[in-house]
């Protein structure tokens, strides 16, 4: 999904009001972090939701406060010139109702300060919490490729490249006795548009025997290359083909990237 379909779908306003699951507001988060315009429209609606709360509570600004002290001044300035022997009273409390209007444009001039930097401050805070769940999920998928990688138990299998891509090349890690496998596809070439890499167990005798074991599907969105792919309960060689979206029942061979021997 392109950028503006995330705006126009309504997902992001989902995600700010807390609405979505663990793994889709990660998903959000991810794309937040590595697209402006996703993050801009993210800080747009938290910032709109912070004005249509601010609207419920109005307030008079600094420039109508000096408006109406003008005014009071202009009606009532004749109270100077008044007998202070008789009129005192008057001049008293003209004074102090000019300094309460005083004080409650100070008050109001703090408060508007106030909201303003409670929303900058939860602004930051959403956008650090968002980073944080990000790299807290980048650091739990490090640590289990790390545990794949170190797992005695797992088999490595090379996969060097082939002609179509010399360059190229993959790993395989296989747990013979659990059938758990793992590709390490970070030596492979983003896949174009429509293509996606399909992964193959073959039997080399008595005739070569291809079977699927998997599709490497969100090649560029998985920033550790590490896939796993279905259980495999035989294979003397392991290779990668690049296939049309949705896979192919055979290898197509003239798309051989990786191959190797177990």
């Amino acid at each position: 999904m392109e950028a503006q379909e995330y705006i126009e779908s309504g997902i992001l306003e989902l995600y700010v009001y807390g609405l979505l699951t663990e793994k889709e507001n990660l998903e959000i988060a991810e794309l937040a972090k590595n697209n402006k315009k996703i993050d801009d429209e993210i800080i747009a609606i938290e910032r709109a939701i912070v004005a249509l709360s601010s609207s419920f509570a109005p307030f008079h600004s600094v420039e109508n406060f000096e408006k109406i002290k003008a005014r009071l001044e202009l009606k009532h300035g004749k109270a100077v010139d008044l007998k202070p022997a008789s009129n005192w009273t008057q001049y008293v409390g003209w004074a102090a109702a000019v300094l309460l209007l005083l004080g409650f444009g100070y008050q109001t001039l703090e408060l508007t300060k106030s909201k303003e930097a409670i929303s900058t401050v939860g602004n930051e805070k959403n956008k650090i919490e968002r980073n944080y769940a990000f790299l807290d999920q980048q650091n739990k998928q490090t640590e289990k490729s790390l545990s794949i990688v170190r797992d005695i138990k797992n088999t490595g299998v090379t996969l060097g490249g082939q002609a179509v891509s010399p360059t190229s090349f993959a790993k395989v890690y296989w747990n013979q006795q659990t059938k758990t496998t793992y590709i390490d596809a970070a030596g492979l070439p983003k896949p174009p548009k429509g293509k996606v890499y399909q992964v193959w167990s073959l039997k080399l005798s008595p005739v070569l025997t291809p079977t699927s074991i998997g599709l490497l599907n969100n090649f560029e969105g998985n920033t550790q290359k590490i896939f796993a792919v279905n259980q495999t309960d035989s294979a003397e060689a392991f290779g990668i083909t690049l296939e049309p979206a949705g896979g192919s029942p055979t290898p197509t061979m003239e798309q051989l990237y990786t191959l190797g021997k177990v």
